[in-house]
């Protein structure tokens, strides 16, 4: 089984509108509603893909129900912790006129510890062997970053894979327990290592190397119009972006890591389960709401390339 991971999940409200201007009434295009968290969206689309998850973690109040109900109607099996106080929403707004993406990102929930210890139990209880473990995003108020470290403790004992996509330095104290795959994207690869200097393809894969040497199994890079980068003891892939025009940008790297899993489970080779990611996530990218994999399109635009040239 997959489990999906999300400590701090959203609604996230995109709006489409010609122009934003202050102090006055904007009458907007368009807008919509998506239940969200970064954890939540690799459920959806492994869903799309036909691979089978259980979306969990912790939220509350009307506003998670609402994500559940999401979740539910999609097929997919949820086990999330509640408490009170309500699960964020996020305001992602798409000027025409500027060709900007305004976005607007607000806190979650106080999670008391109660309910952290109750959840990490839920997982100790339930993993077996060769299950996955996908932990995406921020956390809520009152999680503190080490829960990365519980949460690669049980996997290792549980002897489950576990995949990282979140930016706190504490991803650097799971290395010990030998992630199965990290998913930084090139800013956050960078300040891992506090590195300053522009991220070329060399300082990318030297950086990622790091991460392997420590513990890590594979590192997936996301390097937003520049593709993206896979690393492991075997191969130092590079594959570049499709054209696009950007509309929503907030759940591409989601879909990235959700499709590059999807395939990797359907045992399709490293090569085909990164072009197809890339092309996810840019189509995801240039559209209100998560790809619908119709990517005739994009597939042919993206090459992926062994080593750094």
């Amino acid at each position: 089984m997959i489990y999906t991971i999300t400590l701090n999940p959203a609604i996230d409200l995109v709006i489409v509108t010609r122009k934003l201007k202050p102090q006055v009434v904007n009458r907007t295009e368009k807008f919509e509603l998506q239940p969200n968290g970064k954890g939540v969206n690799v459920s959806f689309v492994l869903k799309k893909l036909g691979i089978t998850s259980v979306a969990t973690g912790i939220g509350g109040g009307f506003t998670l129900d609402y994500i559940v109900s999401g979740l539910k109607e999609k097929g997919i099996q949820t086990n999330f912790f509640k408490v009170k106080e309500p699960t964020r929403v996020n305001v992602f707004t798409n000027v025409i006129d500027e060709n900007t993406e305004y976005k607007e990102v607000n806190p979650g929930p106080v999670i008391n510890q109660t309910v952290q210890d109750k959840f990490l139990q839920y997982l100790t209880t339930n993993l077996v062997t060769n299950d996955i473990v996908v932990i995406s995003g921020s956390f809520s108020k009152g999680i503190k970053p080490n829960i990365l470290v519980e949460i690669a403790k049980i996997a290792k004992n549980k002897k489950a894979k576990l995949v990282i996509d979140s930016s706190y330095p504490a991803i650097l104290d799971t290395l010990p327990f030998q992630p199965f795959l990290l998913k930084p994207n090139d800013a956050e690869l960078a300040k891992l290592f506090n590195c300053k200097e522009k991220l070329t393809k060399k300082k990318i894969v030297e950086l990622s190397q790091k991460l392997l040497a420590g513990g890590c199994k594979n590192v997936l890079v996301s390097l937003g119009a520049r593709g993206a980068a896979l690393i492991n003891n075997n191969h130092i892939l590079f594959a570049n972006a499709p054209k696009i025009k950007v509309v929503n940008s907030a759940c591409a790297g989601d879909t990235m890591l959700g499709t590059f899993i999807a395939l990797l489970e359907k045992n399709k080779p490293v090569e085909e389960a990164l072009k197809m990611a890339v092309a996810a996530g840019s189509d995801t990218a240039s559209r209100i709401g998560l790809t619908e994999f119709d990517l005739d399109e994009l597939l042919p635009q993206i090459s992926v390339k062994e080593g750094m040239n």
